[in-house]
């Protein structure tokens, strides 16, 4: 992964407050605009994906969505797919993009996944889709609190959490060839506990990023990248929430 992503390993440690209080005060406003300012793109990007897929999704089973759904085939799998490829992209290419490239590529993103994503409007109602959208959104503010008040360090269970998204993704591929509704119900529980999980670490990590990027020419990535971490644990986990939670049509 990115050199940004790797400096949160180098420890825990104090935020450094060179020159006394006024140092200090200056650090914890700039940490605030910097945690803001990632809240804030990620937020929109949330709210952008839930436009594009009510708006994709509009008119039920004579909507693009259903017509998408229904055909299959290897335009259904691009959009399936895509979101993935654009993530790839912003990794590995995080170094040689500008800021403004970066940019471009999280909306295009953002809109992907509101085309990928909606046709759980076909599948669930909407007012259980609201419900968890909600239920979401509160699970979020209290785990991303706690990541950013606790004095625990969580960075050992990074890599703890890198296995269990990527057993997730084993297991749902398996499930895929099985159709086993008992074994989606158990990816979906611990779908649930791992993004939470990952929410309160990423949001730690993220704010013990800041000391290594605040000042740089860095940072304006760093604050793009930061709110597509936020927006991968806050869509996941709604996503896992939904298979609890949401009524079917």
């Amino acid at each position: 992964m990115s050199d940004w992503n790797e400096t949160q390993r180098t420890g825990f440690g104090s935020v450094p407050r060179a020159g006394g209080d006024v140092a200090g005060v200056a650090y914890d406003q700039g940490l605030r605009k910097h945690m803001l300012s990632i809240y804030n793109y990620m937020a929109s990007g949330v709210l952008w994906t839930g436009i594009v897929a009510i708006l994709f999704s509009w008119g039920g089973m004579e909507s693009p969505a259903a017509s998408l759904a229904l055909n299959g085939g290897i335009l259904f799998w691009a959009v399936k797919l895509a979101p993935l490829a654009f993530i790839l992209a912003m990794s590995f290419g995080l170094h040689k993009m500008s800021q403004t490239t970066l940019q471009i590529v999280f909306w295009s993103f953002a809109t992907v996944m509101g085309l990928s994503l909606s046709t759980i409007f076909l599948v669930y109602t909407g007012e259980s889709i609201a419900v968890t959208f909600f239920a979401t959104a509160g699970a979020f503010a209290g785990l991303s609190l706690f990541g950013y008040t606790t004095k625990k360090d969580m960075s050992g269970f990074g890599s703890f959490l890198i296995m269990g998204v990527i057993g997730l993704i084993i297991a749902s591929v398996i499930n895929i060839f099985l159709q086993s509704e008992a074994m989606a119900f158990v990816i979906s529980g611990i779908g649930v506990l791992v993004f939470a999980a990952l929410t309160a670490y990423d949001t730690q990590r993220l704010k013990r990023e800041y000391q290594h990027v605040r000042g740089t020419d860095f940072a304006g990535k760093a604050v793009i990248m930061g709110a597509t971490s936020l927006y991968l644990d806050f869509v996941n986990m709604f996503m896992f929430l939904l298979q609890f939670l949401g009524s079917r049509e």
